[in-house]
């Protein structure tokens, strides 16, 4: 097999910012796997939090113009940053997952209009959250069921966001993944894109992205920046 040479950031707070993903995407699914697709001097890494139904990407600017594109363990990507020395060794390739083989597409991306202020998302979450919560506690015991409870979740977790057609989902995704700008900072740009039945949710530390419709067999796979 043909080693992969290492990955080389732009900057040190690159692979702190990949690793930093990575730790939280290894929180939701221990034995994660991760796309990379490297090339003009960026690398995107694709992860899918279960429960989420979304894709999670961060990307990072390298030193070198590489061209690659593996799915690999998110742990064993992980291990391999050396945040200091702003590298990483990318693993041994891993027989990756089914929607590691349906990626966003490259271009064509529109903007959403709408999409409501970091401040308003967060609270939508933190509403959301508190519903479950409640409804949860007031299901009889007879119905307290994993079945019922999915079925909750899935009730509240589809609504869209003001009209956005953004499932509360994707939103809760972003701030799970530290991806939603923490206060001072909430003034920097959030945005909503669209392509086909894609939707792009982009913040300065990384994008969510969902089809809106179901995967057909024919679709190719895809890849983005």
């Amino acid at each position: 097999m043909t080693a992969i040479a290492p990955l080389h950031f732009d900057d040190a707070r690159e692979a702190a910012g990949l690793a930093a993903f990575l730790r939280r995407l290894l929180h939701y699914d221990r034995a994660a796997a991760v796309r990379l697709q490297a090339g003009g001097g960026a690398v995107a890494v694709f992860g899918r939090p279960p429960s989420f139904e979304v894709l999670a990407i961060r990307t990072a600017r390298l030193v070198d113009a590489v061209d690659l594109d593996v799915t690999v363990s998110a742990g064993e990507l992980l291990e391999g940053i050396e945040e200091s020395a702003g590298k990483a060794v990318v693993p041994g390739a891993v027989t990756g997952p089914p929607w590691a083989g349906v990626l966003p597409p490259r271009g064509g991306w529109q903007p959403v209009a709408g999409l409501p202020p970091v401040a308003a998302m967060r609270s939508a979450v933190t509403a959301a959250v508190a519903e479950f919560r409640t409804r949860d506690e007031a299901l009889p015991e007879e119905r307290r069921t994993r079945a019922e409870r999915d079925r909750v979740a899935r009730e509240i977790w589809s609504r869209t966001l003001a009209g956005t057609g953004l499932p509360l989902r994707a939103v809760h995704a972003a701030q799970s993944l530290g991806f939603l700008p923490p206060l001072p900072d909430e003034e920097l740009p959030v945005l909503l894109f669209a392509s086909g039945p894609w939707l792009r949710l982009r913040t300065p530390y990384g994008s969510i992205a969902l089809r809106t419709a179901p995967i057909s067999l024919s679709v190719s796979p895809g890849t983005t920046r």
